[in-house]
């Protein structure tokens, strides 16, 4: 064991954490909405240092063939360089496709948004809910970050002006997506024998194992992701899942 994981192991042995938390709480969450006026929906927040931005775009374009009835959702997660000099410039990395898959499966897996409602005619014209996520800072926990902004963003949408199949963009309605749901995403992670919410980078370093739990607000788990190397025991499994649903209504309420 190299001297950080045993120093970081020795201080969580005593339930504390770098910054003094205690392995079960999140740094301060802070949520800002309609930050941008190009998009339909957009938001920021801040989970400690760790910032993100998320906006949605709507646009009417011709359905996925295998959906002909229903609107199409797209999730896009740009890494800055700014936000972590370990970000490099270019095409979406593998990091930057499995946040973007994990926020993504956690909105799909809930129906969060009926997307029978966003068809307009099948089989030729239905609404696009395009979702992007930008990284300002990554001071850890991007995964539960971008979730959370995403679903902010999603709430935070309206239409913009059509006629006759013509977009204004510079007019929106007073017309919300049609929400059903709406998931949040909690991130466990595991180090030792220890289990971590809310990680900073210098725990994120150290993970072995990590769980990403998207819930809906009737606290119903709609969608699991596992990362990291080590394997889980279904004990592990059903212990971090447990933390992930204890922790949703709190996260929930900053929104």
């Amino acid at each position: 064991m190299d001297n950080s994981k045993e120093h970081l192991l020795k201080a969580l042995n005593k339930n504390v954490r770098y910054d003094g938390r205690k392995t079960d709480e999140y740094r301060a969450v802070k949520i800002k909405y309609g930050i941008s006026d190009s998009a339909e929906g957009s938001a920021s927040i801040k989970i400690g240092d760790t910032e993100v931005l998320v906006g949605v775009k709507l646009a009417i374009e011709e359905p996925y063939p295998d959906t002909a009835d229903r609107g199409n959702l797209m999730v896009n997660a740009e890494l800055r360089p700014i936000s972590n000099p370990k970000f490099e410039p270019g095409p979406p990395g593998d990091q930057a496709i499995e946040l973007a898959r994990v926020v993504d499966r956690g909105i799909r897996e809930a129906k969060a948004i009926d997307v029978k409602k966003l068809c307009i005619k099948a089989g030729e014209k239905v609404w696009s809910v395009m979702i992007d996520i930008c990284t300002l800072n990554d001071a850890g926990n991007l995964f539960d970050a971008a979730a959370l902004g995403a679903l902010a963003a999603i709430k935070n949408a309206r239409f913009p002006k059509e006629k006759d199949g013509v977009i204004d963009y510079g007019e929106k309605t007073d017309q919300p997506l049609p929400i059903i749901t709406e998931p949040v995403a909690i991130t466990v992670i595991k180090i030792g024998n220890k289990l971590i919410v809310d990680p900073l980078p210098d725990e994120e370093a150290l993970i072995e194992a990590r769980l990403t739990v998207a819930i809906t607000q009737k606290n119903e788990i709609c969608a699991i992701q596992k990362g990291g190397e080590s394997p889980l025991s279904s004990d592990e499994i059903n212990e971090m899942i447990a933390l992930a649903l204890e922790k949703a209504p709190e996260l929930r309420k900053k929104l």
